[in-house]
């Protein structure tokens, strides 16, 4: 078996798996927000909208900054290039897949259609 190893790929991919995380970084994309209205936005305890900052900036989808007691979190300034080229190869593929299964069962109804014909003469 052939393993595909990516660190980054995986991190992402992984991040972006939990709906509360794919929620946070849509709230981002609104403008940044802090911890706390991070928590209070997602009714989390601060603890684990944490957790769920930190997954994301491992990834490097968000960054933080600490002000004073307040820490602020935005957009990472990572874009997704390797993630969406990943995903394009295999819509591709199972394009390719779909397109090569619609050309058999368009055979096979011809084939029918063709049949049907001969047993009624």
């Amino acid at each position: 078996m052939v393993q595909y190893m990516n660190a980054r790929l995986d991190a992402t991919f992984s991040a972006l798996a939990d709906t509360t995380r794919r929620g946070i970084l849509e709230q981002l994309g609104h403008g940044s927000a802090s911890v706390t209205d991070l928590a209070a936005k997602f009714r989390m305890t601060l603890t684990g909208i944490k957790k769920h900052v930190v997954v994301l900036e491992q990834a490097g989808l968000v960054t933080t900054e600490k002000v004073g007691r307040v820490r602020t979190c935005s957009l990472g300034l990572r874009r997704l290039e390797e993630e969406a080229g990943w995903i394009e190869r295999y819509r591709q593929l199972w394009e390719a897949r779909f397109d090569a299964l619609d050309k058999l069962v368009e055979e096979l109804k011809c084939r029918e259609k063709a049949d049907g014909r001969k047993k009624r003469t």
